[in-house]
């Protein structure tokens, strides 16, 4: 055996490695955009069917809840929604039609809105939230030990940090 045969064999296996993790990959990427898309849509009709209320309402609330004094100016609330950036100025005017969220001028700023969380908005949450922590625990939360729970969390910081 020349030493050309013995790197040869070595970059074949070399490349059955690469291609081996390569596929690890992709088929994890894959079973996450699936369980994503089947679970949000599960969240969605469950959040519908319970409450009449759209999943992506309820994001808009949670961020404007989360935000200091519940507001966000449009532009961040836009920013920080998880579920649908498009139309968000849409989607505010019909929560304000609902008693949800209203909007209010930044001061000093002609042109920039805040959108505020209502007190209707936050007892909205606190009527619903209890319901969907439940159906997220069973559709998918339940479905994840602890300890993966934590690898999760290491991993997804990870990459969104990367991303920024």
């Amino acid at each position: 055996m020349t030493s050309n045969d013995t790197q040869n064999g070595n970059t074949r296996k070399a490349n059955t490695r690469n291609a081996n993790t390569q596929n690890t990959h992709l088929q994890m990427w894959r079973s996450f955009l699936q369980t994503h898309s089947t679970v949000v849509k599960h969240l969605e009709r469950r959040m519908e069917e319970q409450h009449g209320l759209a999943l992506s309402w309820w994001d808009v609330l949670i961020q404007l809840a989360d935000g200091p004094e519940g507001r966000l100016r449009m532009g961040e609330l836009a920013e920080s929604v998880l579920l649908t950036r498009s139309g968000i100025t849409r989607l505010v005017d019909r929560m304000i039609v609902a008693g949800l969220v209203d909007r209010e001028p930044c001061p000093g700023d002609r042109r920039g809105y805040y959108a505020v969380i209502t007190q209707a908005g936050l007892d909205t949450i606190e009527k619903i939230g209890p319901d969907h922590s439940k159906d997220a625990w069973e559709v998918f939360l339940r479905h994840i030990s602890q300890e993966e729970a934590a690898l999760l969390g290491q991993v997804f910081s990870r990459v969104l940090s990367a991303s920024l």
